[in-house]
């Protein structure tokens, strides 16, 4: 990203009429947005290794004017995918949310595919991007994951950087990119060596009880 990066305007906007929640549960804090009617299941985004819960505020915008319920979620601190299970499921609690549906992009697609197999009651359909099924290959793409809570922010922040700005961009996908980096930014090493860390945890998604007319699949 060259120069200084300045907030899209439809952000400030929303940043202006979206509140953002902060609750610590436990030994962690969970920093999420919540917009729209509150008597309908909510649509809860997770996003990939580099996002925030600030990634998905043009579908808060635009989808909470529909009339949904958006809960726009960071992945917290934890360090592997059945402590994701229980700390995700004990935030649903917390909020008092029972029923929901579930967007993820990448590693936020793969945590939802993990809870709708373990929590099938909970999720009522999945909506996939640029996801995956088992984390081997991360495994093998990361041998220094042993030591990722050492490693240098400024390094961890490189390494994910690298991925999202990878190949030329259209003007308006470009600004889109420039976006999750600025957010990335925002992210300790500690949030990020967590999320790397749930990246290559062994683990493969196995049979979901959701029928496929529940289950959206972006690849984009």
């Amino acid at each position: 990203m060259k120069g200084v990066f300045s907030a899209p305007g439809d952000y400030i906007h929303f940043k202006s009429q979206v509140p953002l929640h902060k609750i610590p549960i436990g030994t962690r804090q969970w920093r999420y947005y919540d917009f729209g009617p509150k008597a309908v299941p909510p649509l809860i985004c997770l996003p990939g290794v580099a996002g925030t819960a600030d990634v998905y505020y043009k579908q808060i915008m635009s989808l909470s004017m529909k009339g949904y319920r958006v809960i726009s979620v960071d992945i917290p601190r934890v360090w592997n995918l059945h402590e994701w299970i229980q700390a995700f499921e004990i935030f649903l609690d917390v909020i008092d949310v029972h029923h929901i549906h579930l967007y993820g992009t990448s590693l936020g697609g793969f945590l939802a595919q993990l809870f709708a197999q373990h929590r099938p009651r909970r999720v009522k359909s999945l909506i996939l991007s640029n996801t995956f099924l088992e984390t081997r290959s991360f495994a093998s793409a990361m041998p220094w994951a042993p030591v990722v809570n050492w490693t240098p922010s400024f390094l961890l922040k490189r390494y994910v950087l690298t991925g999202i700005r990878d190949g030329p961009h259209e003007p308006f996908i470009a600004d889109s990119v420039d976006f999750v980096a600025s957010q990335v930014e925002t992210l300790s090493s500690d949030d990020l060596a967590s999320r790397l860390t749930l990246n290559v945890d062994a683990a493969s998604v196995g049979s979901l009880l959701l029928s496929d007319s529940f289950i959206t699949i972006m690849d984009i």
